[in-house]
Parts: structure tokens; C-alpha cells; sequence
């Protein structure tokens, strides 16, 4: 007999009890599935950027170190939730089987490819084997199974799209979603790290949002990338520097504003120590978007406090109503960001 599960997967939760499983240390990974749960036959895990970006470092880019490194983290924890930065990622795999509990609740059906839009770090995953390690993208393809609790939320892969391109566009979805909501006509907005992949989506709707009488500014490390969103057209303004250098994001912002600052901030850094850029780029009772991972909000709490910085400050949740296909209709939009996205990305 098929066993009762708890909507929110507390049913998985070894430790410490009475936790979700998000924050839980290990759950419970054993592929039965109880009443109201997905089973899923795992193809690509897209491992979020702050995930991926310390791995790679712990490893020294060594690539059978990486999938030790992983490996390790799903035996200790039965889930891919980086001891670090506390993040996941997401995943893309085939519909196994369905508990009897989700009968007309879902419309998932054995064969279906989904793309779960809940955490790694909260998904309980078994890793057979590591078939394919791609470090530029931030992907690895794997023969093994994962959960979706019956909160999960997901999106069926769309046939237009490659799965890829589709995986590596839904895995930052919540950004550009968020961004539609906060992007009013007229405002001047910054995007931190906008030449990465979240970024450059927030560009996006943020320049079209923004109109002709805002500002947009794109701020990423490395010259060669900015050159890249020029050509596109994603901003009016592309500059090239430290992220973590506050003071200098801070001046050279100033600089591009005529001294007026930004309304919104939008901070895609995938490194820590961000938080000040983001926080002083911001005018008094402007929006700062902290959607990197890597963020700490004890430093962008304490550090607006400590420069008397009235700011609002949003934590990047990942999801956003309609945030799937808000991002997936911009590559059906944007045949230049699409074909940018296919060849960086897919």
C-alpha cells in the first residue's frame, strides 16, 4: 500500500524533524513514492550559478572533482543543496509515475518532460552516475531519479524551444518575472551582472519597460560581454568593473546618473560581497532586488543600516506567477537574445 505524504514533502525529513525540506540537513531520498508525489527519471540538472561557481573553485575546475564534489553533497544530504551557499538548482527529466493522491490535481501523465521549477535543495535526488559535466553552462547530465512534492511547481518542456535552451531560461525565470512587476516607465535601473544569464533577461524587460524616458545600465566584469549587450541593445549605459568594489560601483554610477542614483537595483552577481554595490547604486526609498544566491542578508541589512540607507530590499525568490512563461516568451521574442542564449547556454 501507497504510503500518505504531507503536501510539503515533511515526510522526507530525517533532520532535524520539524523542519520543510528545504532547510532540513538530509531527507529522505529513497525512490518509493508516497501518495502525492511525482517520480521523475532525471536527465540535466541545471545547478544554480553561486552553486556551481564555489564548486568549480573547490575543485580548481578539475571536472571528475566536480562530480565527486556532487556526488558527495546528494549521499550526505539525499538532496543537491550546496553546503555553502545553501543553494540548488533545478532539473529536467521524464514523469515516471504519479501517486494516486494527485488524480485531477495535476496534469502530468507518465512520459511527460518537465522542468521542475522548485529547488535542487529541496528535491530529493539519487545520482547513479555523472554522464556529462558542462562548466561553461552550469549543466550536468546524469542517469538518476528525483521527487516533486505535490507543492512542487514545474512547466512541461514547450516544443518550439530546445530542452536546453528551455532549461537554462526557466532555471532564472523568477528574475525577469520580478522585473516586469518592479520596471516602471521612466525609471532608471541597474542591472549588476547583467551580461550573465538572469541578467540579460532583466535587461530585457527592463529596457522595454522602462521606455524611452528611462535609463537603463548594464554593469558586468568583463569588457567583451558588455560588448555583447551593446550590440543588442540591452542598455544605455554599459559600464565594466568589480561588482564587489562599492565604492567604485558607487562612484561610476553616480557619474552615469548625473548624480541622481537608481530606482531600482538588480543585483545577478553569482560571487559574494555584492550587497553595498547594489545598496549605495540605490537613491533613498528606491528597490534593491537581491536576486543572486550568493547574497547574505545579514550584510545587506546591517550594511544599509550602517551607510543610513533607506532602501527597500527584496529577497530573489525564484518564483513569480507566470514567471515560466514570461521568460520563455522572450526567446520567442528576441530572436537575437535567443540565438546569444543557444550559443552561451544550450
Amino acid at each position: 500500500m501507497i504510503k500518505k505524504g504531507n503536501p510539503y514533502g515533511t515526510h522526507r525529513v530525517i533532520e532535524p524533524k520539524g523542519v520543510l525540506p528545504q532547510p532540513a540537513l538530509k531527507i529522505d531520498n529513497t525512490m518509493e513514492i508516497y501518495d502525492n508525489e511525482v517520480w521523475i527519471n532525471v536527465q540535466t540538472l541545471n545547478v544554480d550559478s553561486a552553486s556551481f561557481t564555489q564548486i568549480s573553485d573547490q575543485a580548481g575546475g578539475d571536472v571528475e572533482k566536480i562530480k565527486e564534489i556532487m556526488k558527495g553533497i546528494v549521499a550526505e544530504r539525499g538532496k543537491h543543496q550546496n553546503p555553502v551557499t545553501g543553494s540548488g538548482g533545478m532539473l529536467i527529466g521524464t514523469v515516471e509515475q504519479v501517486g494516486p493522491a494527485l488524480e485531477g490535481k495535476t496534469d502530468l501523465r507518465v512520459g511527460d518532460k518537465i522542468a521542475t521549477l522548485v529547488s535542487l535543495s529541496l528535491t530529493p535526488l539519487v545520482i547513479e552516475e555523472i554522464l556529462e559535466v558542462r562548466k561553461e553552462i552550469d549543466q550536468v547530465d546524469i542517469k538518476g531519479q528525483a521527487i516533486l512534492f505535490e507543492s512542487g511547481i514545474y512547466a512541461k518542456i514547450p516544443t518550439d524551444i530546445p530542452e536546453n535552451l528551455a532549461l537554462s531560461v526557466l532555471d532564472v525565470a523568477g528574475a525577469p518575472a520580478q522585473t516586469v512587476k518592479l520596471v516602471k516607465e521612466g525609471d532608471t535601473v541597474l542591472v549588476l551582472g547583467g551580461a550573465g544569464k538572469s541578467g540579460l533577461l532583466c535587461l530585457y524587460e527592463a529596457k522595454k519597460l522602462a521606455g524611452p524616458t528611462g535609463k537603463v545600465i548594464c554593469w558586468a566584469h568583463r569588457q567583451s560581454s558588455l560588448d555583447t549587450v551593446k550590440e543588442l541593445g540591452l542598455a544605455d549605459v554599459c559600464i565594466a568593473g568589480d561588482a564587489t568594489d562599492a565604492i567604485e560601483v558607487y562612484e561610476k554610477v553616480m557619474e552615469a546618473t548625473d548624480g541622481k542614483l537608481c530606482d531600482l537595483v538588480i543585483s545577478c552577481v553569482s560571487r559574494p560581497n555584492c550587497e553595498m554595490s547594489a545598496i549605495l547604486a540605490t537613491k533613498d526609498e528606491g528597490t534593491v532586488y537581491f536576486f543572486s544566491m550568493a547574497t547574505s542578508f545579514t550584510k545587506a541589512a546591517l550594511g544599509a543600516e550602517g551607510v543610513g540607507k533607506d532602501v527597500n530590499m527584496m529577497v530573489g525568490n525564484g518564483y513569480c506567477k507566470g514567471h515560466a512563461e514570461i521568460s520563455l516568451q522572450i526567446m520567442r521574442e528576441s530572436k537575437e537574445l535567443r540565438d546569444l542564449y543557444t550559443k552561451l547556454y544550450a
